[in-house]
């Protein structure tokens, strides 16, 4: 029969003053709430100058661990070193806790960042994040330009249907609301013209600000955002739900060109309405100032065409119109896009419709400054 497990303890001889503890019993798992609290009875091992280990029963890890925390594992091999001769085992068994604790220990939590680190860290984050979208928009740009010159090469590859379809949803349903802003913006700022230009007695020049404000600047980029924001959103939802459910890996195993069916159709319906949409809301912004200044000026409409006429060349309406094709391309370029990247999830559908307003809201308001900042240095 095997011998009855006998309780750890912890011996102290303190009479002597050699400072000798030794280690009884068994230690094990078995009595490791035992073994704990005898650990916790004596306290700390620093007063200890021989280790006695002649009385120790059963040892296994649970039990060496609470040895070599009460002794350190600095300590410990010096201990044993100098005390009676450890069984082979054991001094094996001690040694190896002793190495695994002291790995634990040099593993040390790394230091949280500083504020300026962490700042840059950002910082770059972001730059790097708008460097990969800027490539891949570069990249889709391509595609869709080589698409679109392979397409132009065979006639019967051409969806004239789903064309007119889009032309119908993105400008012709869009009329009422862009008339709309542009006429409320026209009347504002006609409005504020005639407020500041009235103190230098030059409100028949609010005639000229309108005019010059819508033709160059405000009626295409109005128009641009209005389409940013309601049809680049449109394109990624639509396409976004087509990729979730897998009906482009569909038209991919028809051995269909998803590019040539989805994205072709969408820009060249832009390519037509925005410009569209862009000259009627010149002559709605128009509209709203003129009715401004003949109500708050009393200027009639008559005198408000043929000032307008005389002091306004047309090469500020070809100034606002050329900048229309551009960024028609650019809005359903990155709607379409963001669409394809969509992963196949509700929420990523959201995340990447948001992410296509704001991106082609951006690259309007981009591209319409550099535009005015070329043109105003050729002179034009």
């Amino acid at each position: 029969m095997s011998a009855a497990p006998q309780p750890g303890r912890l011996v102290w001889d303190a009479a002597t003053g050699a400072g000798r503890l030794s280690v009884e019993g068994d230690w094990t798992l078995a009595g490791f709430d035992a073994l704990r609290r005898e650990v916790a009875r004596f306290g700390a091992g620093a007063q200890v100058r021989v280790l006695d280990l002649g009385r120790l029963g059963a040892l296994d890890t649970a039990g060496a661990s609470l040895l070599v925390d009460l002794l350190g594992a600095e300590r410990l091999p010096g201990l044993l070193a100098a005390g009676p001769q450890v069984d082979a085992s054991r001094r094996a068994l001690l040694d190896t806790i002793i190495r695994a604790q002291g790995a634990v220990q040099q593993c040390k939590p790394p230091e949280p960042p500083s504020p300026v680190a962490e700042l840059l860290c950002h910082v770059g984050e972001a730059g790097e994040q708008f460097w990969k979208h800027g490539v891949g928009l570069c990249g889709f740009i391509g595609l869709t330009l080589e698409s679109l010159g392979r397409s132009l090469l065979r006639p019967r590859t051409w969806r004239i249907t789903a064309t007119v379809a889009q032309i119908e949803q993105i400008g012709l349903n869009a009329v009422p609301i862009v008339a709309l802003l542009t006429f409320l913006v026209g009347a504002v700022v006609a409005f504020l013209g005639a407020t500041v230009l009235r103190d230098f007695g030059a409100t028949l020049y609010t005639i000229n600000l309108v005019g010059f404000a819508f033709l160059r600047e405000f009626a295409v980029l109005l128009t641009a955002i209005l389409m940013a924001g309601r049809t680049a959103s449109a394109f990624t939802a639509q396409i976004g739900s087509m990729k979730a459910n897998e009906e482009i890996d569909a038209i991919r195993a028809l051995g269909l060109d998803p590019i040539n069916m989805l994205v072709l159709p969408r820009v060249l319906a832009m390519l037509v309405s925005l410009p569209v949409l862009t000259f009627m809301s010149m002559l709605t912004g128009i509209a709203g100032g003129m009715v401004v200044c003949a109500w708050s000026l009393d200027i009639p409409a008559s005198l408000f065409l043929s000032t307008l006429r005389e002091s306004l060349d047309v090469r500020h309406f070809y100034v606002g119109i050329v900048k229309a094709p551009i960024l028609a391309f650019i809005i359903a370029v990155i709607g379409c896009l963001e669409g394809f990247k969509v992963s196949g999830s509700a929420q990523s559908v959201g995340e990447h419709t948001t992410s296509s307003v704001v991106q082609a809201i951006f690259m309007v308001i981009l591209i319409d400054a550099l535009a005015a900042l070329f043109f105003m240095e050729m002179g034009w």
